[in-house]
């Protein structure tokens, strides 16, 4: 992964950022030793608030998520996922690199935020 893009994503550590008419972003993300479950080293969440603070949108990888409908002993589970919605407990993200994580996440907040504003 290039350093720029990486140290792009950690400068954005703790960010809150305005998306007009009550809705927000928060942005966390920080240096971990590279594992098995987060071989990039990058700890990461990117959030989607609604004005009440209840979470819309989320991309992170603090947990392993569990893929309906298959075994899961001894198979790796992925870390890296989003949750498309409040209660999503959470699908697969293929993480590339961290500045195609910004994309594909800002990419569906305008989406997000096109549908809950066209109601």
């Amino acid at each position: 992964m290039e350093d720029h893009q990486i140290r792009t994503l950690l400068d954005l550590h703790d960010q809150i950022l305005d998306q007009e008419d009550g809705y927000w972003i928060k942005i966390e993300a920080w240096e971990v030793e590279a594992s098995r479950d987060i071989p990039h080293g990058i700890r990461y969440t990117l959030t989607l608030h609604a004005p009440s603070g209840k979470r819309i949108l989320g991309y992170d990888n603090a947990h392993a998520v569990k893929v309906k409908g298959k075994k899961y002993s001894g198979q790796r589970l992925p870390f890296d996922h989003k949750h498309r919605h409040a209660a999503d407990k959470g699908i697969p993200y293929e993480f590339k690199d961290a500045h195609q994580l910004m994309v594909d996440f800002f990419t569906e907040v305008d989406s997000v935020l096109k549908e809950v504003r066209s109601k």
